[in-house]
């Protein structure tokens, strides 16, 4: 939630954590608490966090939300301020403190991921407090939104080149730009890895913790890292799953998920079309062309949602590319297509796309209402949002109206389904303002106690490849644990680096430096 500085009161109620209390800030307080800039933070460093029941979603009773305030803009920091819900399992026994968990996207809500897949996290609380967030941008924290523009790049851009006016494509990238930032509001300048960092600080500072424990998953690696670089000193046990790179640009990054999410559908569908149930038949091949005949179809004529916005082909490629990550949601994957296909019910769909909570968006002068909605397109929008600012390159106008061509090609050969809408979140980076150079340049060597990551060797978002590169880059403190299994991240499909995760956060035990955990079922190795 956004929320103004000079009122406290008139911070918004956000739909899913509730009215949750925070304590006044201010009186008592030392004078001044300095960050690394000079900026003063006290009064964010020093609030307390008010934990109560989560409403306003499905979620076991044992978690409980809150909500933690941060500047909105670190360099003015007494200006306007955001509200970022949080939610947490409390230790069980005896807690040395809280590990934080971020569950990747960049985009993905913390807080629905943590109520609908806590029990993984389960053993943790023998030792420690399981919390998570909604960074600044997603779910329940400000969520961005750039409504059906994404999908208008698709078509913009589709087809052959010589159909296409160059300077018309430019117009809508440009368009879609402004479009995002009119209906995101105040936050998306100040969305991105470097400010999120700097959020978890504030969030370690409120929790009470001294150092920060942390599991990220994904982009998670990528936020931790950065942490990590610009909190050396605060660095507690960290584990790094599913590691994301730290320098290849985004045109290189959206190539490699193409591939590895076009692997996993075929996978998927060789899977499906052995099932009488699945709504595509029973030849493989048939069931590709299918699905690529549905999302242009979609794109063509949207359908209405649950809540009546429109449900376009790459909202599907969305939800498909996000139910695609795990062989676990496989079945509820073919239950969804099945309703779209036989009876356009996107419901299954859509939840895949939010994490697991559906809200409408209702908009207002560009502004999300009091009702602190969740758009459909927050995912999506968010992670377009997060990987542009945290890169510096932007396609160029001769990139764009000479060389689109050859690009599309590229990405179409690595997916018809994935690669346009891969391309659009890299072209969509056009009219925004340049991103950061920090983590390219500055995130190197680090001068950290020892951190865990983990690599698996068949992960169709984040190649192995990708962990050997990173843990080079951040130098001696870097440990390197190798899953030889599939599937994204390692941590809930290998009871092996389930148990050597937990082990490090727990009691400080960490595998030896490029050790394995097996491809069979439980991990062992």
């Amino acid at each position: 939630m956004l929320a103004k500085p000079s009122t406290r009161s008139t911070v918004r109620r956000c739909a899913v954590t509730g009215a949750l209390g925070l304590a006044l800030l201010g009186a008592g307080l030392p004078v001044t608490t300095a960050d690394d800039d000079g900026s003063d933070l006290s009064r964010f460093h020093d609030q307390k966090i008010t934990w109560s029941a989560c409403e306003g979603m499905e979620a076991p009773e044992d978690l409980q939300c809150g909500k933690v305030t941060v500047p909105l803009d670190y360099s003015r920091p007494d200006g306007r301020t955001l509200d970022l819900a949080l939610a947490r399992y409390r230790a069980t026994g005896d807690s040395r403190g809280s590990v934080l968990l971020n569950f990747g996207g960049p985009g993905g809500s913390g807080v629905s991921e943590l109520a609908a897949a806590g029990k993984e996290f389960m053993h943790l609380t023998n030792g420690y407090d399981v919390v998570t967030f909604d960074p600044r941008g997603v779910g329940r924290s400000s969520p961005v939104t750039c409504g059906t523009a994404t999908a208008d790049i698709v078509e913009a851009t589709d087809g052959d080149e010589e159909l296409r006016d160059p300077k018309d494509v430019l117009r809508q990238l440009q368009d879609a730009a402004a479009e995002c930032a009119k209906r995101s509001g105040p936050v998306l300048p100040h969305i991105g890895t470097v400010n999120a960092a700097r959020d978890m600080d504030v969030m370690r500072r409120a929790l009470g913790d001294d150092k920060l424990n942390y599991l990220g998953f994904s982009y998670g690696t990528r936020l931790g890292a950065v942490y990590a670089a610009q909190f050396p000193d605060k660095v507690g046990r960290v584990v790094l799953d599913g590691v994301d790179t730290l320098t290849e640009p985004l045109t290189e990054q959206g190539l490699a998920g193409a591939r590895g999410q076009q692997t996993a559908l075929e996978n998927f569908l060789d899977w499906c079309v052995e099932d009488i149930a699945c709504p595509f038949g029973q030849d493989p091949r048939a069931a590709r062309r299918q699905v690529e005949q549905l999302v242009g179809s979609l794109d063509a004529n949207p359908v209405p949602s649950a809540f009546g916005e429109p449900f376009t082909g790459q909202d599907l490629v969305g939800a498909v590319g996000q139910a695609l990550y795990s062989r676990q949601l496989w079945p509820s994957l073919e239950r969804a297509l099945a309703q779209l296909v036989e009876h356009g019910d996107t419901s299954g769909l859509e939840g895949f796309i939010s994490g697991g909570v559906t809200l409408p968006v209702r908009q207002e002068d560009g502004g999300l209402t009091d009702e602190e909605d969740v758009p459909l397109d927050n995912l999506p929008a968010a992670l377009m949002a997060i990987n542009c600012a945290d890169d510096p390159d932007r396609p160029t106008t001769e990139q764009v109206t000479r060389s689109l061509g050859p690009l599309r090609a590229r990405y179409e050969e690595a997916s018809a389904i994935f690669g346009p809408y891969r391309l659009v979140q890299v072209l969509m980076c056009y009219g925004r303002p340049k991103g950061t150079d920090y983590i390219r340049d500055e995130v190197r060597d680090l001068d950290t106690s020892r951190m865990l990551l983990v690599g698996t060797r068949g992960d169709p978002a984040t190649p192995y490849r990708w962990t050997q590169e990173t843990a080079e880059r951040l130098g001696p403190s870097a440990v390197v644990l190798d899953n030889r299994g599939d599937g994204h991240t390692g941590y809930a499909s290998s009871k092996c680096v389930h148990r050597k995760v937990d082990d490090f956060l727990l009691y400080g035990t960490l595998p030896p430096d490029g050790s394995s955990c097996g491809a069979s079922e439980d991990g062992a190795g």
